[in-house]
């Protein structure tokens, strides 16, 4: 087994590490002046989810998330021999660019491999940084497969991002940083994709207040960890694109699944459509950019999964704002889709001069915007005189667009419109993960 190149002994599943909160106090010490102490402040967006929501804001990181921490911690660790030979990962974007931006302060050579479906922004602030990047594989196991073998041919330190013990500890900075920003903290809602974010963080919560409630957050795409801890197994999870690439990891880290059992109370799955509104609610709202896998926290409470923590102090940690523009983008229109701000829909009018002129006048008699129009004449069943619009307009929400659809109707005799979503307050279909707590009680009234 040792002679397997792909084996990893700070990962063994044989062999997992254990945690402790002394190593994650010391690691809080000793990333001090390096990493940013973020703000936890209270959310506007509070009164209408109902509850006290406080934003850890990992997303101010200079890299733009909380990888840092544990990089710093794991860089500041290594030996000056090792330093010399340099270090590796393999990485969906964030760990390696926090990887490359320390490594570079410290002297220490840097190499990264990202899959095929790693996102081009995150790539280019890798290579900017000086960090050589290998592009290699399909997902994050076969990309993390091949940094393995590069590590052991050129004698590098691989540095698993969500599951190295060093990494972990410095992870779990956060949780001594929100226990004194708000220590009456009733529960902490942490995004999880390997887990080492939500290991370190449960661990140093759970020491400092044992009250405190942990739930780990995922997508219905990114479901590793759930399905890992339902089968009481690490499994291997198919993960194909998702708007929360930095929880997109195929296979869980083994102390991390070894270490959060006791730790962390529920996990929650979330439909990846809900992320979108939550980033865009948070643009909207808190004025933040935040990436998917920042926001599947505020996600999963907009999604009503959290009817527990009604009234109650809850930390949700915004992991990290490193979203490309073109994602940002689809996002946005995905969220204001599902909340029914964007509207489409066909409608057949006359097409001599002023036909399209009096749809456009509509329009503007009731406050809709039209954001594009593509006419369709080749197709259209009847006369020649008219032509069938596909017609994109943004409203201020479903009301509005009932009165939209009031007019359509009124004055046109051949329409139809995509897909009104009647309750976009409510979610379907939503899933919970295992419970993991000793003595449940997170879901009691």
């Amino acid at each position: 087994m040792y002679e397997n190149p792909e084996f990893d002994e700070n990962c063994d599943a044989n062999n997992p590490k254990k945690i402790k909160y002394d190593d994650i106090l010391a690691a809080s010490r000793r990333i001090v002046g390096s990493i940013l102490r973020t703000p936890c402040t209270r959310a506007h967006m509070s009164e209408k989810l109902g509850m006290e929501i406080f934003l850890k804001q990992e997303f101010l990181q200079t890299c733009g998330s909380f990888n840092e921490r544990g990089v710093r911690n794991a860089l500041m660790l290594i030996s000056d021999e090792q330093k010399k030979y340099g270090v590796i990962t393999a990485t969906t974007g964030n760990h390696g660019i926090a990887l490359c931006y320390h490594a570079s302060q410290l002297g220490v050579p840097c190499v990264i491999v990202v899959p095929t479906t790693a996102t081009f922004n995150k790539v280019d602030k890798c290579q900017k940084l000086g960090a050589k990047v290998i592009t290699n594989g399909s997902n994050m196991s076969e990309s993390k497969s091949h940094a393995m073998r590069i590590a052991k041919e050129k004698q590098m330190l691989y540095i698993n991002g969500y599951d190295y013990p060093h990494i972990i500890e410095g992870h779990g900075s956060m949780g001594i940083e929100i226990i004194d920003q708000v220590p009456a903290v009733d529960a902490v809602l942490v995004p999880v994709g390997g887990g080492g974010l939500i290991t370190g963080i449960g661990i140093a919560v759970k020491h400092l207040k044992p009250d405190t409630e942990i739930y780990g957050v995922t997508t219905d795409r990114t479901s590793s960890m759930v399905q890992s801890l339902r089968k009481n197994e690490i499994i291997t999870l198919d993960i194909d694109t998702t708007i929360a690439d930095g929880l997109a990891v195929n296979t869980v880290g083994v102390n991390a699944f070894y270490n959060l059992k006791g730790v962390v109370d529920k996990m929650i799955v979330v439909k990846e459509d809900w992320v979108a509104r939550a980033i865009m609610h948070l643009v909207e709202d808190e004025k933040y950019v935040v990436e998917g896998a920042g926001a599947v926290t505020i996600a999963a409470i907009m999604a009503g999964l959290f009817p527990n923590l009604k009234g109650k102090k809850v930390v949700c940690v915004l992991s990290g704002g490193n979203i490309s523009t073109t994602v940002l983008s689809r996002a946005l229109e995905r969220g204001m889709s599902a909340e029914n701000r964007l509207v489409k829909f066909d409608v057949t009018v006359n097409d001599r001069p002023g036909g399209m002129a009096d749809l456009c006048g509509l329009l503007a008699g009731i406050g809709v915007v039209m954001r594009d129009c593509v006419p369709e004449r080749s197709w259209v069943k009847g006369d020649v005189f008219s032509v069938e619009l596909q017609v994109i307009c943004e409203t201020r929400g479903l009301d509005h667009t009932k009165e939209l659809m009031e007019q359509i109707k009124k004055n046109f005799k051949e329409y139809h419109f995509k897909d009104i979503n009647e309750r976009p307050d409510k979610s379907v279909g939503l899933r919970r993960g295992p419970c993991l707590a000793p003595n449940p009680v997170c879901m009691q009234k």
